[in-house]
């Protein structure tokens, strides 16, 4: 694996040599292919380097950006299949997350008690800097209504699962960022659409129930599935049988939904059974994942590799259906990215201090504020049609996120607090 790594760095400097042969001939033949390989051969190649190798991820996110440049035809139907289908997507998206669950456990709940204090500072900044920040940027650079709106929902996302990893890499206050991002996920059913309807109401049509139901979902459900067969793990034989009743109640409900709903007329009440029928599949899905993982055990250890499928999937898929507003906006909207960003970084981290939060603390505060949930955000554009316009922010905003927190991770790794005992455990 080493000696291919070390290889698709040659490929990548004979492929970026061919791309600039290209572009300078004016050859689209030449620059195009050569430019997907070169960004290709270098996420594989960048495992060769030590001090590259946490940035892989990211080359792969940038790859997928590339290839919807390039190739935007070769992204939309596949087979017949329309890649862009709201179905697929939510398929897509509830697995993204469901892998994101996996590395999550009912003990993360645990420490609730005592680090009460941290968390309310971190999920007040999380869901006022961020999305204020949004609305900030769409007012200076104004861009299209729909584009804007891509702003504040990736900005009125919680924090994701990179968060946790940039706070381990810091030797930050991992306790608190594993339980901000639970509850983030856990208050974004209500808070996003509300924030959305608040602060994008006037840029795009927002059905605050409608994309609830969504967030649910595409976040709940998914993780609600990840936590129940994290409980089987630990869970005493009559713990297990009680669920299991629950398990063939849920696949009898769910066969009734699926028989009957279509001849439900109100639209609210058919909402809140297809909403039941999700919850029940959250079970079934629960219970079979975890009868499967005793079987192979390290199934765990392969659901992220999904989730970080899932991710390259939506960006290039967004990207091949945005192409045309990216050539437009791309480097506003990147410079965008990069404001907001840093301004969560910087007022999570300063107004974390201004609360009284030790420096270990601060800096957690400051990942979970700057890193956004963009798979749930491409998950929710995608649920209402608009993955190439509302969904772009996503698609820019999440590699810079990658590249920005790893430098900004491994800068505070190397200025650790000098005097620990001096410091506590966010406080209740």
């Amino acid at each position: 694996m080493k000696n291919l790594s070390k290889m698709s760095l040659w490929i990548c400097i004979a492929a970026l040599a061919i791309m600039l042969t290209g572009i300078f001939i004016n050859e689209s033949l030449l620059y195009k292919p050569f430019a997907l390989l070169a960004a290709i051969s270098l996420a594989i190649g960048l495992g060769a380097v030590p001090s590259l190798k946490g940035y892989q991820y990211t080359a792969w996110i940038i790859s997928a950006v590339v290839a919807g440049m390039i190739f935007p035809e070769a992204f939309k139907n596949w087979g017949g299949v329309n890649l862009r289908d709201k179905t697929l997507i939510l398929v897509i998206i509830q697995l993204v997350m469901f892998g994101m669950g996996t590395h999550m456990s009912l003990k993360d709940f645990s420490g609730l008690a005592s680090t009460g204090k941290g968390v309310l500072v971190g999920l007040f900044c999380h869901f006022s800097i961020m999305p204020l920040m949004g609305l900030l940027l769409t007012k200076i650079f104004h861009f299209d209504a729909e584009i804007a709106a891509g702003i504040i929902l990736i900005g009125s996302c919680s924090s994701g699962l990179a968060s946790n990893v940039m706070v381990y890499l810091a030797k930050a206050n991992l306790v608190l960022s594993v339980i901000v991002t639970a509850m983030a996920t856990m208050v974004a059913p209500l808070l996003t659409p509300l924030l959305m309807k608040t602060l994008a109401g006037t840029l795009i049509e927002v059905k605050f129930v409608d994309m609830m139901v969504e967030i649910v979902k595409i976040v709940l459900v998914p993780i609600g599935a990840a936590l129940l067969h994290d409980y089987l793990k630990r869970a005493t034989p009559s713990q297990k049988k009680k669920v299991y009743i629950i398990f063939i109640a849920a696949i009898l409900w769910l066969f009734t939904v699926i028989l009957f709903l279509k001849n439900i007329a109100d639209k609210a009440l058919q909402q809140s059974i297809t909403l039941s029928g999700f919850f029940a599949g959250a079970v079934i899905a629960g219970v079979l994942y975890n009868f499967l993982h005793r079987r192979f055990p390290k199934l765990d250890s392969i659901m992220p590799l999904i989730s970080m499928f899932g991710i390259i999937y939506f960006t290039t898929v967004t990207t091949a259906a945005g192409r045309e507003n990216l050539m437009k906006v791309g480097v506003l909207l990147f410079i965008a990215s990069v404001i907001h960003n840093a301004a969560g970084y910087f007022f999570g981290y300063w107004l974390s201090r201004l609360f009284g939060m030790d420096i270990d603390s601060s800096r957690t505060i400051a990942f979970e504020v700057g890193l956004q949930n963009g798979g749930m955000a491409s998950g929710i554009a995608g649920s209402m049609g608009k993955l190439g316009t509302v969904g772009l922010a996503a698609a820019v905003f999440s590699p810079w996120m990658n590249i920005s927190g790893s430098i900004l991770a491994n800068y505070w790794r190397r200025k650790p607090v000098k005097d620990k005992t001096t410091l506590k455990h966010t406080e209740a």
